[in-house]
């Protein structure tokens, strides 16, 4: 098979491979190819809003499991191919040079072992670092149950290593990939926290000590497959974050695909849960919410609201909220109200009293906002605003067209 038949391949059989952001790396010393903080390259976009382009390719779609969700499952009917190590490298440094890519993301098929794939992997990241001097970004999919000599490698030559759960519980796991085993896959999360926390402690007391994995790790889960529920996904996600200090959680919604196994939904997984759980995420990072806060007796995120703004109407007593008084935390809470905006209060607060007027000159989303606050002019307005019978089906209908609009663009 010809290198450019191989490339288009294993390119289209990693897409499905949703964690391959490259935020919170940072520049590597020394002179080398490659950066992982120049704009000069304008493909894609980080989370954290950075432009880059990464080459994503698996190193084989070969793979001895027959996982029922997954394309390149071993009973499936796809055309498979493999790299070779020179082959990866030189395709990585050439497309570089051509000013395609900005980094690579490789992840793989599990073939012969764990140690086998890995120790692959771990080699096409060691040769474009050691003997080739490139100095861009690299992703490397940590295979579960690979040696922890292993990954301690792949966390010195790769920016970040991203070992995946799969699905969100055992149960789910044994159903649907009954081949691969839940201690396995934590047992490898926990190796590479274990090392970055070593890692961190040598940092402390030693500058030059080599770096562990600098932009972390992260994982991803099926959604959909199962009828497991939004709270044991997000409550999930919020483990890995608190116990092994994941960088990112990435959700994937379950979509049919080719030579489909029996009893798999036959059916796309709306979108829409998709993108509820990723702003459920944030709140968990960035707002100071905790997982049964988003659900409280629901099951699962409703599709027509933002999780923010669901969990503001059903705890009206708390709002109003005076724009002068609020702590910050207060006003994390508050529908349309970002990070940044907070800030952007808080500071202006301090030069003088704010009333609801004022919050289009602080860039915010006013019509989402005005209901929940009220400034200097007193708090009659704002409730008036909130007590409207017609805001609730409002927002309803507002966040409804989004979702429409959302499916049609993605």
């Amino acid at each position: 098979m010809s290198l450019q038949r191989k490339l288009q391949v294993l390119a289209d059989a990693a897409k499905y491979d949703a964690s391959c952001a490259s935020s919170g790396a940072g520049k590597r010393a020394g002179k080398g190819l490659g950066s992982t903080s120049s704009m000069g390259i304008c493909h894609s976009y980080t989370p954290d809003g950075r432009c880059v382009s990464l080459l994503k390719v698996l190193f084989t779609n070969r793979c001895m499991y027959d996982c029922r969700y997954c394309i390149n499952r071993s009973s499936s009917g796809v055309e498979r191919a493999t790299f070779s190590v020179k082959e990866l490298v030189r395709l990585t440094l050439e497309m570089y040079r051509r000013n395609y890519i900005e980094g690579l993301f490789l992840s793989s098929g599990i073939v012969r072992s764990a140690d086998w794939t890995m120790e692959r992997l771990v080699e096409v990241a060691r040769r474009l670092r050691e003997e080739e001097g490139f100095h861009g970004y690299i992703h490397l999919k940590a295979i579960a149950g690979a040696s922890p000599e292993l990954l301690e490698r792949a966390g010195r030559v790769a920016d970040r290593l991203s070992c995946n759960i799969e699905l969100p519980t055992e149960k789910d796991l044994a159903r649907l990939a009954p081949e691969k085993r839940g201690n396995e896959i934590a047992g490898s999360i926990r190796t590479i926290f274990e090392r970055e926390r070593e890692n961190k402690e040598a940092r402390r007391k030693y500058r030059r000590a080599p770096r562990f994995a600098p932009a972390g790790q992260s994982t991803q889960m099926v959604v959909g497959a199962t009828e497991t529920s939004d709270r044991i996904i997000v409550s999930k996600a919020a483990e890995l974050y608190g116990q092994r200090r994941m960088r990112r959680v990435y959700y994937s919604a379950y979509s049919p695909i080719q030579d489909a196994a029996p009893g798999m939904p036959a059916s796309q997984v709306p979108l829409m849960r998709e993108h509820r759980l990723y702003q459920a995420d944030w709140l968990l990072r960035f707002y100071g919410f905790s997982a049964p806060e988003l659900f409280e007796d629901a099951p699962n995120l409703d599709l027509e609201l933002d999780p923010k703004l669901a969990w503001a109407l059903r705890h009206r007593a708390l709002f109003p909220l005076d724009l002068n008084r609020a702590s910050k935390a207060q006003l994390l809470r508050v529908p349309g109200l970002g990070v940044r905006s907070v800030q952007r209060l808080l500071s202006a607060r301090r030069q003088r009293r704010l009333r609801a007027a004022d919050l289009r000159a602080l860039r915010v989303a006013v019509a989402k906002v005005e209901p929940f606050v009220f400034g200097a002019e007193g708090v009659r307005a704002a409730n008036r605003r909130l007590d409207d019978a017609n805001f609730a089906s409002s927002q309803r209908t507002r966040e409804r067209q989004l979702a429409l609009d959302f499916g049609r663009t993605t």
